[in-house]
């Protein structure tokens, strides 16, 4: 219970904080609804689709490219880097409170963001006739592994990588639009020559991207998509043990400072 209480009380704080920023929340939400709207418009017009359809295969890719990459890496990292310079992981060190409740609670917050966008992608998606034809649990599965992932990467670039505010910016655009090109997030993998396909296959994004959209598109079950969700899956836990990993490095660096 004192984990849960901790991990919790770190949550509704950075969860407060972005409410009184406000901001953020408001760019998180219109990125990833401009982005739907335009590539289901150049889907409907260049593939020839119906609008239902155009946004059906438009949604999962929005979702995982656009509104979770942005929202649980890119900020993930900014929490991490803001916590460092404000000193909060200096008060950390003086205080009861846990450092694995606070790791719970900076992934957790950011969880909370990436299942409000998910309802946000899919509200509007809807609201163009665009539904969800596979398993809902196992697109929530998915959901929750391409969270896991962005989130447990951002502690290992915010922790190893990024040591200003500034630096954010460059480190997630660096690293973060070839892989959301390559991954198909833009236009369509079947478009990618063989070598691009190949190389592909190497970006978890590709495989985020693939797996939901099957399951939310296409009405496929894990047997379907096996092979995206087993290199999710591995993917996630190593993301998550890396994180992990790097947080308490950065713990014991802060301390010798």
């Amino acid at each position: 219970m004192k984990y849960w209480r901790e991990t919790m009380a770190v949550t509704q704080r950075i969860l407060i904080e972005l409410l009184r920023r406000r901001r953020s929340l408001i760019f998180w939400s219109i990125f990833p609804i401009s982005v739907l709207i335009l590539n289901g418009m150049i889907l409907a017009e260049r593939a020839k689709l119906t609008i239902d359809l155009a946004f059906e295969n438009a949604a999962p890719s929005t979702l995982v490219g656009a509104a979770l990459f942005f929202s649980c890496l890119g900020g993930s990292v900014a929490t991490v880097v803001a916590e460092r310079e404000q000193q909060t992981l200096k008060r950390l060190f003086i205080s009861p409170l846990s450092g694995t409740s606070y790791f719970l609670g900076i992934f957790l917050a950011h969880s909370c963001i990436g299942f409000g966008q998910t309802l946000l992608v899919y509200i509007i998606a809807g609201f163009w006739g665009a539904t969800f034809k596979g398993s809902i649990f196992l697109g929530l599965i998915i959901i929750i592994m391409s969270i896991v992932s962005y989130v447990g990467l951002g502690f290992i670039l915010g922790t190893q990588l990024a040591r200003r505010t500034e630096d954010v910016n460059a480190l997630v655009a660096a690293f973060g639009v070839p892989l959301l090109i390559l991954g198909g997030v833009f236009f369509p993998a079947s478009l990618f020559p063989k070598t691009l396909l190949d190389i592909a296959k190497f970006n978890p994004i590709y495989h985020m991207n693939e797996a939901l959209l099957g399951a939310s598109a296409q009405g496929n079950e894990v047997a379907d998509i096996a092979s995206h969700f087993q290199f999710l899956s591995i993917f996630a836990l190593v993301m998550v043990i890396g994180g992990w990993l790097s947080y308490r490095r950065m713990l014991m660096v802060e301390k010798r400072l």
